[in-house]
């Protein structure tokens, strides 16, 4: 055992009580904003900030609250000595699809005004004000590109199914897709295109070979299967989740999310 040693500043990278101890400091926060009942509310739940490790969205129905809400986050960093960059903090209308909020007024961090935003990566997901996916899409559509690019160059002298299972572990696998509700036929079918694409390259087969029948052939999933398996993947998660908000979202009928995985798992939806 080591002498005893001081952390005066955040928890150590990679230390197995981290977590917990990160937890345990950042708890009271989450507390304290959850307890004043000001933000989103949807059957009865009380939705104001969705934390992930060190990044906390906040999340209000007014600006009125939005603003209270970001005052016990700076009076909580005063109290326990937490420091917020009001540089990397942005702040983002979601906004109907019929009326755009021209007039909003600021929100400031530590008296500066936080930028407004339409667009923002969160986690990974490209967030829109108007709430559609279209960039999200298009991301990933990017991404698949350069995965199916370097498996193409890197494995080229490689047997067929070294190439089959080297796509299905880096090529079906499309991040957050589960969640996109609401874009365009050419976004979607973009990224179908790419994918296909992507598996002729990779197999050495021609330009405007049959889809279907190549993957047939080889026995991997289509595009519209990987889809449908990804939503009734998110749907069995959230049915089966304890946590009180999923399983708020689960049990509603009119959930576009729900709404949607279920209607592509089950094959009927055609956009």
């Amino acid at each position: 055992m080591s002498q005893s040693y001081r952390l005066e500043c955040g928890v150590r990278q990679g230390g197995l009580s981290s977590p917990v101890l990160f937890n345990l400091y950042i708890n009271d926060l989450i507390v304290a904003l959850s307890g004043t009942r000001v933000g989103c509310h949807i059957d009865g739940i009380n939705v104001n900030n969705i934390s992930y490790a060190d990044d906390m969205v906040l999340l209000s129905a007014s600006i009125c609250g939005l603003k209270k809400l970001v005052a016990i986050c700076e009076s909580y960093a005063a109290c326990h000595g937490l420091i917020y960059n009001a540089v990397k903090s942005v702040v983002m209308v979601f906004e109907s699809r019929c009326k755009n909020a021209i007039g909003f007024p600021d929100i400031k961090l530590k008296g500066i005004a936080l930028k407004r935003v339409y667009k923002f990566k969160y986690l990974g997901h490209q967030l829109a004000s108007d709430l559609k996916d279209d960039d999200d899409i298009e991301r990933e559509r990017r991404a698949l590109a350069v995965r199916a690019n370097m498996i193409a160059r890197r494995f080229a002298r490689c047997s067929r199914q070294v190439k089959i299972t080297l796509f299905r572990s880096h090529c079906t696998s499309f991040y957050a897709c589960n969640l996109w509700a609401v874009y365009t036929q050419k976004s979607y079918s973009d990224l179908r295109i790419q994918y296909n694409n992507a598996f002729r390259v990779l197999m050495g087969l021609p330009r405007f070979c049959s889809a279907s029948g190549m993957f047939a052939e080889h026995r991997v999933d289509c595009f519209y299967a990987t889809m449908r398996k990804r939503c009734a993947s998110l749907v069995r998660r959230v049915r089966a989740s304890t946590n009180s908000i999923l399983s708020m979202i689960a049990s509603r009928l009119d959930c576009v999310y729900v709404n949607r995985c279920c209607a592509i798992s089950n094959g009927i939806v055609q956009r």
